[in-house]
């Protein structure tokens, strides 16, 4: 496995000490870019919904390793969870200069023709609405310091996605034009607004929603031939968040994929 910044020691001389919210990091790559801001001496919020055990476990990690940490819960499918989230999160933490609003999923693979209303609005609500929400919660704590805004989107959002999963790549979408769309409006505040854009990363629960069969595909069509780790993912948050490396940076997606889908 590449090492990845943590394990590499590589220390960002601004990062410690600053306030960050990471959603959805109970697993996955929010785990892994939760352990990466710990790793560099931040305060972290970890949010868990469903996996209030793993996300304590993130927390733990992190304390053991003489950081900073605290487990938040809440369904970030709501506006009003996502308000008291980031508000919770700014409490805790004393303030709040990092958003990532990393929470989100395929769900489930649908042909168009088979997806309800309510399967619609499970997706939309879960990649698409908590980004908007939580970011419009942040901006009145940002506003008068400045501050970073990240989204985990993805390579879905240009490709139109793999198989059944166009609601999906559609929500990405979104999310990948409201970051360059919210840059241009709080660029004068200070803050920063940008994404990250993985391709196929082989997280714990990469077969629930995509095949061996599908990966192998993917395999096959990437210059790198492998999937990514989540490790290697965690990097491009922490220059995203970081003023000193990337103080000129917003309204920006970085594509984490290995060459399988180049500008």
């Amino acid at each position: 496995m590449p090492p990845s910044p943590e394990t590499m020691g590589l220390q960002i001389p601004d990062l410690p000490g600053k306030a960050v919210l990471v959603t959805g990091s109970s697993t996955g790559i929010g785990a892994a870019v939760a352990r990466g801001f710990g790793a560099q001496g931040a305060r972290v919020a970890i949010h868990g919904h469903s996996h209030l055990e793993a996300a304590e476990e993130v927390a733990t990690s992190i304390r053991e390793a003489g950081g900073t940490a605290f487990v938040l819960t809440g369904d970030v499918r709501g506006a009003d969870a996502c308000a008291a989230l980031v508000a919770e999160a700014h409490r805790v933490l004393g303030g709040l200069d990092v958003l990532v609003n990393n929470a989100g999923g395929v769900v489930e693979r649908r042909p168009v023709r088979e997806i309800d209303d309510a399967f619609y609005d499970a997706v939309l609500d879960l990649n698409a609405r908590s980004v908007f929400a939580c970011s419009r919660a942040a901006l009145p704590f940002m506003e008068a310091t400045g501050g970073a805004i990240i989204a985990t989107t993805s390579l879905a959002a240009r490709s139109g996605g793999g198989g059944r999963s166009v609601l999906y790549a559609a929500s990405k979408a979104f999310v990948s034009t409201f970051t360059r769309g919210l840059a241009r409006e709080v660029a004068r505040h200070g803050i920063r607004v940008n994404a990250v854009a993985p391709g196929v990363i082989g997280k714990p629960n990469i077969a629930a929603t995509t095949s061996q069969s599908r990966q192998d595909k993917a395999i096959q069509m990437t210059p790198m031939r492998r999937v990514g780790t989540v490790e290697e993912c965690v990097g491009a948050y922490l220059y995203l968040a970081s003023g000193n490396l990337s103080g000129f940076v917003t309204g920006q997606v970085i594509e984490v994929n290995g060459g399988l889908q180049m500008p």
